[in-house]
């Protein structure tokens, strides 16, 4: 793979994660204290739905540095070897405990009783985005499975050719 690419790729990853920090330290617990203060009926809702976020964002940069560690494998030349399995795997896990995490808000969000400022469309909108949320997880977590099948596939095809070779 062209070196570019890679630093590209890893100056993306830092950046993603970076911001994913800075989120996870100012953004989340500010826009939540900001809400509370809004509508203070919010108070109870909002510790557990900023760790539930912050946990959602940690998901994130950890298949951000399993991430990192395929493309050094690649850059090795050794995408190719068991190894890779375990960092595919890693992606695997995150996405399915993000995707968790989402479907635990949305169910939340479906039978609490919570208070809204004004008609429910606060409500509604984060039910929506929960379920959008949930909805991608799985498609992510679905696809990288079968990434991961023909990543199995490829490196039984080399591991057999070098037996031959």
């Amino acid at each position: 793979m062209h070196h570019l690419f890679t630093a590209v790729l890893r100056a993306g990853i830092v950046v993603a994660v970076a911001a994913g920090l800075f989120g996870q330290v100012i953004v989340i617990p500010t826009a939540a204290a900001d809400e509370v203060d809004r509508f203070p009926p919010y108070a109870p809702f909002a510790a557990p739905y900023v760790a539930v976020a912050i946990v959602g964002v940690a998901c994130v940069q950890v298949a951000l540095g399993a991430v990192w560690m395929l493309l050094t494998m690649v850059e090795r030349d050794a995408i190719f070897t068991s190894r890779a399995f375990r960092w595919v795997d890693v992606v695997i896990g995150s996405s399915l405990v993000a995707t968790l995490l989402a479907a635990g808000v949305a169910g939340h969000l479906a039978v609490a009783d919570i208070p809204s400022p004004d008609d429910g469309m606060e409500l509604i909108g984060a039910f929506g985005a929960a379920m959008a949320t949930v909805g991608v997880g799985v498609a992510f977590a679905m696809l990288t499975v079968i990434m991961r099948g023909l990543l199995r596939k490829a490196t039984d095809l080399q591991t057999e050719i070098g037996a031959v070779v």
